[in-house]
């Protein structure tokens, strides 16, 4: 039985789905957390069990051991492998010394990600030679975004020499998104006008003009745009350096800079911001618990006394204002034909009340309501609607809609997947 292998390296993470080629069919889903915080946890099919020692050090042994629970490995024909930042690609590449140099260079500006993903094509090179390995970019979905949104306001030769402009990520969930909402509003992808919020540690916002995408929030690296666990969001690029001078308060002063080399910032911005900065955990269920979560309510006013809930309360309130932003300036660049806000990743699929929250404020544009019974339990589907019947209101119905992404199947049941796989088939 020849078999597919998807892959999803994260920060600290690795996700590996097992699919029957021929039909598609997905035959096992491994997932391996903690893996730079031992004892990784391995979960396997749905069990989940503790791996001791140093059996699994990074994501390349991580792999390795996923191999040795594998019952036949020999099955394996292709490994499709998300890989974060893509940077000039605009479609999946097969994975030759050219293209494993050319992600490799493009690493520090995805240093969460690539650097993991490259880590296991390695592994899957060594350990599967006989299998292709295939590279799927999130960053290839927004190859349509414009030119004028795309640029910065920097010197333009520079910006052309280096690749500096905005590339955008998470385009496999993207895609997934829309082709399943496309199917469940049984309307061409080509047809639709979608705001599209991924949440979760990592979290973004698409803008979806008729099948494509017209922007999103992440630019040049995944730090930009909407903040998350560990991730600043867009901030005053001044900031760092106040953050981290040595007089304690914002100045100028000469005396007090500190030498700040890029891969410092880097890691404040990257890994010590986000709503563990402020809450002391990257758990966003635990911050909603703690949070004082006020529906239709202003921010409160300065002065209050410091605590947990208070900062709960403050990283839930400034996450829901910045994906306001982004909602409100989707919302016009779409002409407000718009045919439905959803909700999509691990926040925007399980936190009822990020949704309610969200979803009130933006009534005020003639989004549908939200059904409380609907918006507390989803049900089953890979798309649901949350939305009152009948609510929407203008040219397009601006239904609410809650869709379960699934990166892994986005991959394995692409075309250009089926197409570099044939390749090698001999002709007649």
């Amino acid at each position: 039985m020849a078999t597919i292998l998807s892959v999803n390296a994260g920060s600290s993470s690795l996700k590996i789905s097992l699919f029957r080629r021929s039909p598609v069919t997905l035959e096992l889903t491994c997932g391996i957390s903690n893996i730079t915080a031992p004892p990784a946890q391995l979960t396997w099919n749905g069990a989940t069990e503790s791996v001791g020692g140093a059996t699994i050090r990074d994501h390349a042994s991580a792999f390795a051991y996923f191999l040795s629970r594998l019952p036949d490995p020999s099955s394996v024909q292709c490994i499709c492998h998300r890989v974060v930042h893509g940077g000039d690609y605009t479609a999946p590449v097969v994975i030759d010394l050219a293209a494993y140099g050319r992600i490799a260079a493009l690493s520090d500006l995805a240093p969460l990600h690539n650097g993991a993903a490259l880590s296991v094509i390695s592994a899957c090179i060594e350990k599967l030679p006989h299998a292709k390995s295939i590279a799927y970019f999130d960053s290839v979905f927004h190859c349509t975004i414009p030119r004028h949104i795309a640029a910065y306001a920097i010197d333009q030769s520079i910006a052309t020499k280096r690749g500096l402009r905005k590339y955008g990520f998470h385009g496999l969930s993207y895609s997934f998104i829309l082709r399943a909402t496309a199917h469940f509003l049984q309307r061409p992808a080509s047809s639709l006008n979608l705001i599209i919020l991924h949440l979760g540690s990592g979290a973004s916002a698409c803008a979806i003009h008729h099948g494509q995408s017209l922007d999103t929030s992440m630019g040049l690296t995944p730090l930009s745009g909407l903040p998350g666990a560990t991730r600043s969001g867009t901030v005053d690029p001044s900031l760092i350096f106040h953050y981290t001078n040595t007089a304690g308060r914002i100045t100028h002063d000469p005396s007090a800079k500190v030498d700040l080399h890029v891969t410092e910032a880097e890691e404040i911005l990257n890994k010590q911001s986000g709503w563990k900065a402020i809450t002391g955990t990257t758990d966003f269920g635990r911050v909603v618990r703690g949070a004082r979560v006020r529906v239709q309510g202003k921010p409160e006013e300065a002065g209050e006394s410091e605590g947990e809930e208070d900062s709960c309360t403050l990283a839930f309130d400034l996450f829901v204002d910045r994906i306001l932003d982004f909602v409100g300036a989707y919302h016009l660049k779409l002409g407000a034909a718009v045919d439905a806000l959803v909700f999509s990743g691990g926040i925007g699929e399980k936190s009822k009340e990020l949704r309610e929250v969200v979803c009130a404020r933006v009534r005020c544009l003639g989004y549908a309501k939200v059904d409380p019974a609907k918006n507390a339990e989803l049900g089953e589907g890979v798309v649901v609607d949350i939305g009152v019947e009948g609510e929407g209101k203008g040219e397009r119905e601006k239904r609410v809609l809650v869709c379960r992404t699934d990166e892994q199947v986005c991959v394995v049941t692409s075309v250009s997947f089926t197409v570099a796989l044939d390749a090698d088939k001999p002709t007649a």
